[in-house]
């Protein structure tokens, strides 16, 4: 028997590491321009965080720079070079946005690049908004009691909040900075305000963005700890249902009941929307779920094991494209399963052949998650 158990942790434990590959990335050339700036590789395996240290490029003792990633996810990567953030990202040579790199990674591979210009050496052009006339900042400094920060917070009213006395529905989503407005969205918005426009009036909901806290958000959006740090995410969480949500009742025509409250994200955002609809499911009566981080928090399963058959069972929106990460559909595939498993049937799957990592296919398709939420979040 000891032999047996010893034969299946090694095959466990090669069948980790066999899925996992490194990749060097050296530079060919940069711009003369910030040639002392320290630069950064971001991409879907390290959540684009833009500045994290642990990706940025060395220089040998040639001063040439590279950056050497271990354990990343063998298939398809998509990344860009920055000097830190987002205003100093690589751009074409005109100043115009390029297209994220893309990587078929299958075993050990180095590669080599070169950065054509950066984004902050171009003129910006004015700035023109594109949130609708419904869209307001409820604070720009909101206090988040359990995790010490503070935090803009948006919000979405429908056209008729202020002609009737009528209540509203609330979904909160994540990410705020991407929601609403081109001009805090480094990579395109949900447009989750004309989505909501063109809802039938009798079934438009208030819409609450969170922003993201910058450099701490894998960790706000994870309740476990990870390669990235100490888990925040049941703190983030009781936020918004201890702190945020009471504020937002008490303030706003809203229906505060179960029914009537819906929470949503993608990526990271996706992962811990599944996590506050499960450990308060008499809060969370739906969840919608873009594209979900699951990768980073293997211990979700567990928790979804640990869910009682008998407790409110809100209802859950999975979708994810074909063309992102290698493990993204089997990994929401593993999930949706136990989810079923430990009882919760009021559940929807979908893939999209075509479906990518990025904004622009979350915009598409969300008003189909919302109205199969507002359908179904009743039971």
């Amino acid at each position: 028997m000891k032999y047996v158990i010893l034969i299946v942790y090694f095959f466990i434990c090669s069948s980790s590491v066999f899925s996992q590959a490194a990749l060097k990335v050296s530079l060919l050339s940069k711009p003369k321009q910030h040639s002392n700036d320290t630069l950064y590789i971001v991409g879907n395996f390290n959540g684009w965080n833009p500045g994290l240290t642990a990706y940025s490029f060395q220089k040998d003792a040639a001063g040439n720079e590279s950056v050497e990633l271990k354990n990343i996810p063998r298939g398809a990567i998509e990344y860009k070079i920055t000097r830190g953030n987002w205003s100093k990202v690589e751009c074409a040579g005109d100043g115009t946005p390029v297209s994220n790199r893309i990587l078929k990674l299958s075993n050990d591979t180095s590669i080599t690049l070169q950065v054509t210009a950066w984004a902050d050496d171009f003129p910006s052009r004015p700035p023109v908004s594109t949130k609708s006339k419904h869209v307001f900042i409820v604070d720009t400094s909101f206090n988040i009691p359990q995790l010490s920060r503070k935090r803009r917070i948006w919000i979405y009213l429908p056209e008729a909040y202020a002609l009737s006395n009528k209540r509203f529905s609330v979904i909160y989503m994540h990410d705020g900075q991407n929601l609403f407005d081109v001009l805090t969205a480094p990579f395109g918005e949900w447009g989750a305000d004309e989505m909501m426009d063109s809802v039938r009036e009798a079934k438009q909901s208030i819409i609450v963005g969170i922003d993201h806290g910058g450099n701490t958000r894998l960790n706000e959006y994870n309740p476990y700890n990870s390669k990235f740090g100490k888990g925040e995410g049941d703190a983030y969480v009781e936020f918004i249902v201890k702190t945020l949500k009471p504020y937002i009742d008490s303030v706003y025509k809203t229906k505060p009941s179960r029914e009537n409250t819906m929470i949503a994200g993608s990526s990271m955002g996706g992962l811990i929307s599944l996590y506050a609809a499960l450990k308060y499911p008499q809060v969370f009566g739906g969840a919608g779920i873009f594209s979900p981080a699951f990768w980073i928090a293997p211990q979700l399963k567990d928790f979804i094991k640990q869910q009682s058959a008998s407790s409110p069972h809100p209802a859950l929106y999975f979708i994810c494209g074909e063309k992102e990460s290698e493990n993204m559909l089997s990994d929401m595939t593993d999930i949706y399963k136990l989810v079923r498993q430990a009882g919760n049937t009021n559940t929807y799957f979908k893939t999209i052949v075509a479906g990518q990592h990025n904004e622009k296919f979350w915009q598409q398709q969300l008003y189909d998650c919302y109205m199969w939420l507002k359908k179904n979040q009743t039971r």
